[in-house]
């Protein structure tokens, strides 16, 4: 069964779909424009962090390029103060000849540099010719007893073709504190023999970036950080988080993140700065405060504005009800006219007319129904009583006998019971073994008209008579080939009828051995049957039982009929199972 639904009241549609109009394109409104100006807002600030990133970048390449200087020393030389055009290589001297006037010379020389600047930095000179190393730098206890010549990077570098190398961020051993630097280290070349003599290294603190990155706000300084071209943490203001891999330790999502990256110029590192899109500044946050509170606002204003038009349009529509549920209870004269200027004033106006006039014919049907119980008293007491017309026949049956005339006797007997089967008027369905019954009783009287030329053939199965048909739609079939097929021909004819299981259908056959139909009048009479109004039908007995069946069993059931001219005709039906 069909789930029914619950009543909506007009205003309450009304007020729901202008709100629905009016919700929708609002919130998509404060949607987009919320979305467009966090976009911006994103933009802004990926621009701010480009630019702070560029900017501390700028800081830390300068410290670099003071690195560099340096080691460019021992490379270019210096001018000679006693000859200007001259140019003189006091370090290469020094590890040629370690003797202490070079080693102050050079000591001084390279101090001078260190003092010139504001940055912890340590100059470290290792003499591969047997000499004395030099180590120069401030406020810092140095371990003298320790030479790279057995680390990694220092046999590489000593064989490879390069003149220089970075050495990213790691322990500075030269230190007793073990300070965590980032080193310049040169080759010190013989400048007539190119013959290696040393190496320079100048370490610079890893606190010189942090100095450099002081700059940034607190929050941001946590999120800054330096990577090699090998994806390694050079630095991180959590100094554990060095050596380790970017992307698998705090690389973020960008998906929640505000993220840019810049590149040194010199070397091949790469800087991110990044922050959480949560931590965007109170601008996002009062933008969209300000878009919820006008939308809201907005919504609450039409809102009374959809329920104030909906109570406007439903007030006559409301009256209009009451007035039809007077109509439903007969209160005709308690119907109230509804002025409006409208389509509901009119609909009003014409309804007012409906009821005046329906209350006209609910009293015209009222005293027509008085008129006819009246006639029906007075047919009742003219009918003649059913047993009056069953006692006469009984008569003429015992008249009959009395003058031993069988055929008579034979003929009232199955009027008779033709009469109480056609009587029977509370079931209209009977079982195949009644309707055969009835036929035979038919079919006693048919033969003495035609004076035994007509024979019926009865075959059926067993267990088809007990199922249910619907009465007296063989007898019409029957008297149809008697009168039409069976009557015109001069010889004696046979009717047949066969029952039989279909399936779980009944099969019924009508066969006649009489003049048949050619198929003009065949095609004719099919149509007839399909098409035609009771009136029009041509042959009154066929459309009846074919209505019939079709009452019964649906449209699409019926009987079918075939004919010949000259063999006679054969009429099938199937019908469905009613038990």
């Amino acid at each position: 069964m069909r789930k029914r639904l619950p009543f909506v009241s007009i205003k309450s549609k009304i007020v729901i779909i202008c709100l629905t109009v009016i919700i929708v394109p609002i919130l998509a409104m404060t949607v987009i424009s919320y979305f467009s100006s966090q976009n911006q807002l994103e933009r802004k600030y990926t621009e701010l962090l480009m630019e702070v990133a560029k900017q501390t970048i700028i800081r830390i390449d300068e410290y670099f390029k003071e690195i560099e200087k340096i080691s460019l020393v021992t490379t270019f030389g210096m001018n000679n103060p006693d000859h200007p055009t001259e140019k003189i290589y006091p370090i290469q001297e020094f590890l040629r000849d370690d003797s202490e006037q070079n080693k102050n010379e050079v000591y001084g020389m390279l101090m001078n540099y260190i003092m010139m600047k504001d940055q912890e930095i340590s100059i470290y000179v290792y003499n591969l010719n047997g000499g004395q190393d030099l180590i120069v730098g401030t406020n810092q206890p140095y371990n003298y007893r320790y030479r790279p010549t057995q680390e990694e990077w220092f046999q590489s570098f000593q064989v490879s073709t390069s003149k220089m190398m970075i050495l990213d961020t790691h322990i500075d051993r030269q230190t007793q504190n073990n300070t965590l630097a980032i080193s310049h280290v040169r080759k010190i070349l013989d400048t007539d023999s190119g013959t290696l003599l040393g190496f320079m290294v100048v370490s610079i603190d890893l606190d010189v970036i942090e100095i450099a990155s002081n700059r940034l706000q607190e929050s941001l300084r946590k999120r800054f950080t330096i990577v090699d071209e090998s994806d390694n943490i050079i630095y991180n203001n959590d100094f554990s988080l060095i050596g380790q891999k970017f992307s698998e330790t705090i690389r973020p999502n960008r998906t929640d993140h505000l993220m840019v990256a810049s590149r040194f110029e010199r070397q091949r590192w790469t800087t991110y700065l990044y922050m959480p899109k949560k931590e965007l500044s109170a601008e996002g946050n009062l933008l969209r405060h300000n878009l919820y509170l006008l939308a809201t606002l907005m919504l609450i204003f039409l809102a009374i504005v959809s329920i104030l038009l909906s109570t406007v349009i439903t007030h006559p529509l409301k009256k209009l009800m009451r007035n039809i549920l007077l109509v439903e209870k007969g209160q005709f004269d308690q119907v109230q006219e509804i002025r409006s200027h409208d389509e509901i004033g009119h609909l009003s106006t014409r309804f007012q007319r409906m009821s005046h006039e329906l209350k006209r014919l609910v009293e015209r049907i009222q005293q027509e129904e008085k008129d006819k119980a009246t006639a029906e008293i007075r047919a009742l007491q003219s009918q003649i009583n059913p047993h009056f017309l069953y006692n006469t026949l009984g008569s003429v049956k015992w008249i009959a006998s009395m003058q031993q005339a069988n055929k008579i006797v034979e003929m009232t007997d199955a009027l008779i019971e033709m009469l109480f089967y056609a009587a029977r008027s509370e079931d209209a369905l009977v079982t195949v073994r009644q309707e055969l019954d009835n036929l035979r009783n038919y079919m006693i009287i048919q033969k003495v008209r035609y004076y035994n030329r007509i024979r019926l053939e009865i075959q059926a199965d067993e267990d088809t008579l007990d199922e249910r048909i619907p009465k007296l739609i063989l007898q019409p079939l029957v008297e149809n080939a008697i009168f039409h097929g069976l009557a015109w021909k001069e010889e004696s004819g046979t009717i047949t009828i066969n029952v039989e299981r279909s399936g779980n259908d009944i099969s019924i056959t009508i066969q006649d051995n009489g003049v048949g139909m050619d198929d003009e009048t065949l095609h004719s009479l099919t149509d007839s049957l399909a098409y035609a109004e009771k009136e029009e039908a041509q042959n009154i007995g066929l459309y009846n039982v074919m209505r019939r069946l079709k009452l019964h069993y649906g449209e699409n059931h019926g009987f079918e009929l075939k004919s010949k001219w000259g063999e006679g005709t054969i009429i099938r039906m199937v019908l469905p199972n009613l038990t």
